[in-house]
């Protein structure tokens, strides 16, 4: 068995808000691995311990680029939250999602062979890119992006930098936008339930088998109140079926909202800046530490 490090407890933790000591004994139990371990304390804790597991873990800023029925969501990273607000960097963020839109490149790679010249770099994307980070002495990556060209209608909303949507519907431009607002708060994982990753529903299915095996009750009463829990879970994370944030009575779904507008949402984009992506956590102490030992051997 793999020896269980005070990194790996501190970073399950992060990862979770567990307990230390649960999060120690949870990494002990599967042997190491950090995805099992998650699993573990989600039957143990419930979900108090995946509350924190979509922590933002890197830098960047999310643009969009909107021109009737085409747009464009974008993602760029960098390494600290400073560069994410300097006016150069939002710029080039800003261009690459209109040329996005623009240009319908297939992938980053093809994005960044597009011309754009700005800050006395080019004549590329990537030219710029290299440019700023020259410039700004920090490095820059161009991650993920989204576009829209089907003919629908489309409403986009960012929440600051950090948060970013785009939704492709029919009918009323204000419940859309709404929609757009209620996606950034409550971050769906798909429309529908139809459409919940496989991937997500099997995980989440697994747990609830776990924690439902430690109830002692009956197979067919076992078999029941994992398919509750499964079902619950689906509503939580389907965009249609979640309680709308502004619901004057606290009940009316999403769905609900956009038939009573006449509204249909056709799909959606979010991007969270850093989602799934693990940040370097610098241990000060050691850095200090190892400073003072170099220090003594100089001198």
């Amino acid at each position: 068995m793999p020896a269980i490090t005070a990194s790996m407890v501190a970073e399950l933790r992060a990862k979770t808000d567990a307990p230390m000591m649960e999060c120690k004994k949870a990494l002990t139990e599967a042997d190491g691995d950090m995805v099992r371990a998650e699993e573990i304390l989600r039957v143990k804790l419930g979900n108090k311990a995946g509350k924190a597991a979509a922590r933002i873990t890197a830098e960047g800023v999310i643009s969009a680029a909107v021109s009737g029925s085409t747009g464009a969501l974008i993602e760029i990273n960098c390494e600290t939250d400073f560069v994410s607000k300097n006016d150069a960097f939002l710029a080039f963020a800003k261009a690459c999602a209109e040329l996005v839109a623009s240009s319908n490149p297939a992938d980053v790679a093809a994005l960044s062979a597009l011309p754009l010249s700005m800050e006395s770099f080019g004549p590329t994307v990537e030219d710029v890119r290299k440019g700023l980070i020259g410039k700004i002495g920090e490095n820059m990556t161009i991650r993920r992006f989204k576009r829209y060209a089907g003919g629908g209608k489309l409403a986009s909303y960012l929440h600051g930098t950090r948060i970013g949507v785009i939704v492709e519907f029919e009918g009323d431009d204000v419940a859309a936008k709404d929609t757009a607002m209620h996606i950034a708060a409550m971050k769906p994982a798909a429309l529908s339930s139809a459409e919940v990753p496989a991937e997500l529903v099997d995980k989440e299915r697994k747990i609830a088998t776990e924690k439902a095996a430690e109830s002692g009750k009956p197979a067919d009463i076992v078999a029941k109140m994992v398919e509750g829990s499964v079902q619950k879970f689906l509503k939580e994370v389907s965009l249609l079926d979640q309680v709308f944030v502004k619901a004057a009575d606290g009940k009316q779904t999403v769905g609900a909202y956009l038939k009573s507008t006449s509204t249909a949402a056709k799909g959606f984009t979010l991007y969270v800046v850093g989602e799934g992506i693990e940040k370097k956590q610098d241990d000060f102490a050691a850095e200090v530490a190892a400073q003072v030992a170099a220090a003594s051997k100089a001198q």
